[in-house]
Order: structure tokens, then sequence, then C-alpha cells
């Protein structure tokens, strides 16, 4: 589906710059433990984005309901679990901690159904 390999795209174009951003802008304003936060949600953005351009690639083969919610849980779990944590260690707001699991949850399903498309499907052959 080219809306979500259009989405990959600039999930990977955000991720560079975002990594830009913390490797220069970010460096010795921010404690070194809240770099390491946002660090963390780089590192997630990119396998993420990663995940979410496989996923567009299959649906072009082998559309299926489960790949378009995995597509969407991937994508949501880029904003809660990656924006969480750069909101955080920008912010200093610790509090914001609580939503990056919704986030990681929504990766994990999003992986769940994944293997399901992928085991019905034949393409793990």
């Amino acid at each position: 589906m080219r809306l979500i390999l259009t989405i990959a795209a600039i999930s990977g174009l955000s991720a560079v710059i975002l990594g830009a951003f913390g490797a220069h802008a970010l460096k010795g304003i921010i404690s070194p433990e809240m770099l390491e936060t946002y660090k963390t949600g780089i590192q997630y953005h990119f396998y993420h984005t990663f995940a979410l351009a496989t996923v567009g690639i299959l649906m072009n083969f082998t559309p299926s309901k489960a790949l378009k919610w995995s597509a969407y849980l991937f994508m949501t779990g880029l904003v809660l679990f990656s924006g969480s944590l750069y909101i955080m260690a920008i912010s200093g707001i610790k509090a914001l901690g609580v939503i990056t699991p919704i986030g990681g949850t929504s990766w994990i399903a999003a992986w769940i159904l994944l293997i399901i498309h992928c085991s019905k499907s034949g393409t793990t052959k």
C-alpha cells in the first residue's frame, strides 16, 4: 500500500532528523540519563520504521486485514513509544513514561499480527 510506504519513508526521515537533533542540539543541554532515554526512542523508531516499510511492501503482494492492522499498530507504537520518550527527555516530565508501555504493547500486537499473516499467507516459505 502506497500510503503505508509513504508514512514509513516519512518516519525514517523524521528518525534521521530527530537523531541528528539529539546528537547535536541536546548534548550538554539535557542530562545524560535523559539523553539515553532520547536515544532509546531513536533506536526503536528506526527498528519499527523498517518493520512498517516491510508491512507496506507485503501489503502490495499479499494484502490482509492482519497486515492492515499490523501497520496501524506499528504507527501507533511509533507515536506512543518513541514520541513519549522524546517528549519526556526534552521536557523532563518523567510521568510521560506511563505512555511508553502502551506504545510497546502496540508493537507487540503488530508483530503478532505480522506473524499471523505470514503463517497464513505462505510468505514464510
